[in-house]
């Protein structure tokens, strides 16, 4: 596993602590476009165990959040149609700065400016544990996945699409 160290608090981490929930910190050095490849093989971790926060908007412009296996896409036709929308989209990047408060390739589900509905894939809550980002770019947290349906309040859909 790559270096464990403490990294200062963040708007992710500091709900996390507000709440009780444990957490391991793990560090590793951010690659713009890397991805989840990058900080799997970074932590010497499983990249379907990373899972990534994804900003997307519906039809009407609303902001959205996906968590996703790092290795696998979600499929906004599905998202869409599981959760009552007629179009999902990934927001442009500083649209999902705006809404979420991170950078992207630092987005974390938790402590977000703006409050808004959550979907995690329901698969990726039968992991042991996930490490999903801590809110900043080469900065990952461990936890529970039950800690996304009782923290963020993220509702399981079925959208992956294996990459």
């Amino acid at each position: 596993m790559a270096r464990t160290k403490h990294v200062s608090e963040t708007p992710a981490t500091q709900a996390l602590r507000d709440r009780g929930v444990a957490f391991s910190e793990h560090v590793y050095e951010y690659v713009e476009h890397g991805g989840t490849s990058v900080s799997a093989r970074e932590l010497g971790v499983d990249e379907h165990a990373v899972v990534k926060t994804l900003v997307m908007e519906d039809e009407r412009g609303a902001p959205l959040l996906v968590l996703m296996h790092g290795d696998c896409t979600v499929s906004t036709k599905n998202l869409a149609r599981q959760i009552g929308r007629k179009k999902v989209e990934p927001c442009r990047p500083d649209v999902a700065q705006r809404h979420s408060g991170y950078l992207v390739g630092g987005t974390s589900p938790f402590g977000v400016r703006k409050a808004m509905p959550v979907f995690v894939e329901r698969s990726v809550l039968d992991l042991p544990r996930i490490y999903v980002n801590g809110g900043r770019r080469g900065y990952l947290v461990g936890i529970a996945p039950e800690v996304l349906t009782t923290v963020a309040r993220a509702t399981p859909v079925d959208c992956a699409l294996k990459e």
